[in-house]
């Protein structure tokens, strides 16, 4: 397994050069600069070459290029503008707040969908399983952008049970967990809903097929429970495809966290980025493109793990 991880992240190399490449021509071509956005009205030719000529954007796009690239091989990933310290400590004030928004998102979604995935497949072609069918299908259907600003209308503005937004509350003088849990449920519960939804649909199809395959009747035949057909029979093989799905939709989210950490003003990485995007920060919005690959490379190696711990009937070579 230690080889096959190994030779799994030698791979991703030359997929994270290519990614590398790309970002850093897109980022650079789109209009404007750093320099216009610091200077505003007051931007000038003179003013935009002398601080492009401090900030090393006179030199050829290659040339830059070469830089960034050298100091990205020795762990340095640059400098932000607009933020005045490095980029890598902006990732890591920042970085924590956003895992823990999805990592705590995927738990819940991975136990609800596969809840509600085995209930519809248990009681497939029922009313319940066509309500509960049409549900899915609405939320799924729903913009995450819409049920943000629909949750803050509902929960924040009308009903006040949660903070609209922010971190925790800035009145308090050592602000408690409490106060972080109290600003995370409605950004939480927004990524959750998007990802039960889609997850839900998926397990309970994987669920239909598996029960009625010959070994399910079998066990049946043998005088099994039929939670334990389910749990010890049925759900092992059904979680196979979902937890590759998994570790595929990491990047999903941190895009759907992009989005909600804007509409819930949270500080993680999403807002970090669009704060960036916004200021042409351009070592910023690279480091975290590149943090981003890295993570779905290390998502997609997590679930080929998880594949075999699951089903020890796969091998890895």
């Amino acid at each position: 397994m230690m080889r096959y991880s190994l030779e799994r992240l030698l791979q991703a190399v030359p997929t994270l050069l290519l990614l590398s490449i790309i970002s850093f021509v897109l980022i650079h071509v789109v209009p404007g600069g750093p320099a216009v956005m610091m200077l505003g009205d007051k931007a000038t030719p003179a003013l935009i070459a002398q601080i492009n000529r401090s900030l090393g954007l006179n030199k050829p796009l290659w040339m830059q290029y070469l830089i960034w690239l050298g100091q990205l091989v020795r762990g340095h990933l640059g400098y932000a503008y607009t933020y005045h310290q490095s980029v890598a400590s902006l990732i890591l004030t920042n970085l924590p707040r956003t895992l823990i928004l999805v990592v705590t998102a995927i738990a819940i979604s991975h136990v609800l969908a596969v809840i509600v995935g085995i209930y519809q497949a248990v009681h497939r072609d029922q009313v319940i399983d066509h309500i509960l069918t049409a549900v899915l299908y609405f939320l799924y259907a729903m913009p995450t952008f819409w049920l943000g600003v629909l949750m803050v209308s509902t929960f924040s503005i009308t009903l006040g049970w949660f903070p609209s937004g922010g971190l925790y509350n800035p009145l308090l003088a050592h602000p408690t967990v409490g106060s972080y849990l109290d600003h995370m449920v409605l950004p939480a519960t927004v990524l959750i809903i998007g990802s039960v939804a889609g997850w839900g649909r998926y397990m309970r199809s994987t669920m239909a097929e598996t029960l009625v395959q010959d070994y399910i009747r079998t066990a049946r035949a043998k005088g099994l429970s039929e939670r334990a057909v389910l749990v010890h029979h049925a759900l092992k093989n059904s979680l196979l495809p979902l937890i590759t799905l998994v570790g595929m939709s990491l990047p999903s989210l941190f895009s759907g966290a992009l989005i909600i950490e804007i509409i819930f003003d949270y500080p993680g990485m999403g807002l970090l980025f669009w704060n960036a995007a916004q200021q042409r920060d351009y070592p910023i919005l690279l480091g975290i493109v590149m943090m981003v690959g890295v993570l779905t490379i290390l998502g997609n190696l997590l679930a080929d793990i998880l594949y075999a711990v699951v089903d020890p009937r796969i091998q890895y070579h």
